[in-house]
């Protein structure tokens, strides 16, 4: 198989399981929130609603874990040039992220 057919394939399964993870992840998450919502009516506030809000971020998560699957292949390969661009994107992307969470901490928006 070639390079890029390998990527793809790579891609494919990283962006395959890691949706189905996210998937069962927020599911389960709402299963035992609603178990435990006799007790406490309101779902927002259940402890077990954090399961499904980890369910959330690996899906935020999964388009960076694919940049980071192309560097880290990119690297593999001796492929410099994408390699740079991959790290430039991944490196734009935890900026952004850094920038976000520190205007969320001083309440700028």
């Amino acid at each position: 198989m070639n390079r890029a057919g390998r990527l793809e394939e790579l891609l494919a399964a990283l962006l395959r399981y890691g949706t189905w993870l996210a998937s069962a992840t927020i599911g389960l998450g709402f299963a035992f929130a609603l178990l435990d919502s006799s007790r406490m009516p309101n779902l927002a506030i259940l402890p077990n609603m954090r399961i499904a809000t980890a369910g959330i971020v690996l899906f935020i998560l999964l388009p960076s874990l694919r940049v980071l699957l192309m560097l880290a292949f990119f690297l593999r390969e001796r492929d410099f040039r994408l390699a740079a661009i991959a790290g430039l994107v991944l490196a734009m992307i935890l900026l952004g992220m850094v920038l976000g969470s520190h205007a969320a901490h001083h309440g700028r928006t």
